[in-house]
């Protein structure tokens, strides 16, 4: 047989093409398999038996070896059932039935012969490609998930006689041209529509942090805002979405996989465009903050990828799991190794920290009454510890509002800067100021003779680390992409100081 059908296992981030071979011969009639494979893909043979005959055709007579390889690498999940269905027609119909060829090939079989949908084609598609195959036939479910993959051509199928007649007419849809994406391109600066449950508008009397929120968005900086219960912390940082550009093509195609590989990708979507926003309870474990289990399946910092983590009511998370974020935050990646496999899933993550300022909340709060310890403050706040702290760019008290009449931004006014911002970061470096490394910062954040004497103050009089000014320096640089000034004035470099010192009653929580 000149075609040569592979099809895909998952397993952490990357998975592996397997290549998919039968073997009739003489013998008594059976189906044995080899290649490592797990409870799920040995099953497959009654499923492609039942299968083949419900759709008409007559199963093989004779002694049929299925063979999966590479032979070392166990084979997972149930998407071998329509590429081990259509080998074993393929060697039944002879080899000049088909042309030669590669073909990807990925579904479950339902034992009337429909095919249902599976996850990890978008990986799937995307490896093979980078390995030469540029032809599939998956699940109709399935279909424009593949066709994301630029370059890969598609053949969706509904049953099983679909699909083989897809196989059959090969040459016919293999030179097609693919859909081109419509993703917009890297320079392009949109937005989701506003729906009433994210508009800003609803914020009243928090002027400050909305304003941080904005800044965060714009140059996708980390935020705290600490405050008592009630103040609005939770409802604006919920919010939040309504401020984030959509994904560009390459932002979009980690997140798109990652979706695809945990199967939480839409029905019938072919991409991910939306920034993800994660908000995981405060009881998530390690492992499924990080990432792990047999399958080492992504974690919460993974699915927020190119997008924001919300914490909220932090100080519940477990110590461990806070900690856990420090080298993700700082690295991008997280490596993860189960029985002797290891994987690495990007986790470029905004973080947004809800909090309050002690175990009772009113630490620090006008008009009220702490009946915390200075003791248990501290325990409180030693959770997060310092290092973690010193990630966060932007910290916000927030109070109680006096005034809830106060007039509030909405998320279409607040879009503009952003859009600029984010418009100037990507012509400039093709990532967002939050990701520049030490010396890019020395390389673009030039400042005024003013601006460098309030960062020389605020190091002076704050005590402020290395990280610090750097953070204080993106901050600034942000600000400035805001007003599309070119240099850092002192006024941008003023606020950043401002939203990264230690201010109100709360400064000993840092």
């Amino acid at each position: 047989m000149d075609m040569e059908i592979f099809s895909f296992s998952p397993f952490g981030y990357e998975g592996a093409m397997v290549t998919v071979e039968v073997d009739l011969r003489r013998g008594i009639p059976g189906v044995d398999m080899v290649g490592l494979a797990d409870g799920a893909v040995r099953e497959s043979r009654e499923r492609m038996r039942s299968a083949l005959l419900n759709s008409g055709f007559q199963f093989p007579p004779e002694r049929i070896i299925i063979s999966l390889s590479p032979a070392d690498l166990k084979k997972e999940g149930a998407g071998f059932d329509l590429p081990i269905a259509l080998a074993v027609l393929a060697e039944a119909a002879g080899e000049n039935t088909l042309s030669a060829g590669k073909c990807l090939i990925m579904g479950e079989l339902e034992l009337s012969g429909r095919v249902r949908a599976v996850r990890g084609v978008n990986a799937a598609a995307a490896t093979a490609l980078e390995q030469g195959i540029n032809c599939c036939i998956v699940p109709a479910a399935n279909a424009e998930e593949a066709r994301s993959v630029e370059g890969m051509h598609v053949f969706a199928a509904t049953d099983l006689k679909q699909a083989f007649a897809g196989l059959l007419s090969y040459d016919s849809w293999k030179d097609s041209k693919p859909p081109c994406s419509k993703l917009g391109q890297q320079e392009d600066v949109e937005f989701m529509p506003v729906t009433p449950e994210l508009d800003m508008v609803d914020v009243r009397g928090q002027g400050q942090l909305v304003r941080g929120l904005q800044i965060a968005a714009a140059g996708g900086h980390n935020l705290l805002a600490f405050g008592p219960p009630g103040c609005g912390k939770t409802l604006a940082l919920q919010k939040f979405p309504s401020l984030l550009p959509l994904l560009t093509r390459h932002e979009s195609q980690p997140v798109t996989r990652i979706y695809s590989l945990t199967g939480l990708l839409p029905h019938n979507q072919s991409y991910i465009e939306e920034p993800p926003f994660r908000m995981p309870h405060q009881s998530a474990s390690l492992e499924g903050m990080v990432g792990g289990g047999y399958h080492c399946r992504p974690g919460e910092i993974s699915l927020a990828h190119n997008g924001v983590l919300f914490l909220d009511e932090a100080s519940e998370f477990k110590s461990s799991v806070l900690q856990a974020l420090r080298t993700p935050l700082e690295t991008g990646y997280v490596s993860l190794t189960r029985a002797g496999r290891s994987t690495i899933y990007p986790c470029e993550f905004q973080l947004l920290i809800a909090t309050n300022p002690c175990p009772c909340g009113n630490f620090g709060v006008p008009g009220k009454t702490c009946l915390c310890s200075i003791k248990s403050v501290e325990q409180y706040w030693r959770k997060f510890s310092a290092p973690l702290l010193d990630r966060v760019d932007i910290r916000v008290p927030v109070l109680v509002p006096s005034d809830d009449n106060e007039d509030s931004l909405s998320s279409k006014q607040l879009r503009p800067a952003i859009r600029r911002a984010v418009a100037i970061q990507r012509q400039r470096q093709g990532k967002r100021n939050h990701q520049l490394q030490t010396e890019e910062v020395l390389e673009i954040c030039n400042l005024t003779a003013a601006a460098q004497q309030s960062l020389n103050k605020a190091v002076r009089l704050e005590g402020f680390s290395p990280r610090a000014v750097t953070s204080c320096l993106k901050v600034a640089r942000t600000i400035a992409d805001m007003e599309g000034s070119p240099i850092i004035e002192e006024e941008a470099m003023e606020e950043a100081i401002a939203f990264r010192r230690n201010e109100g009653g709360m400064g000993m929580c840092f």
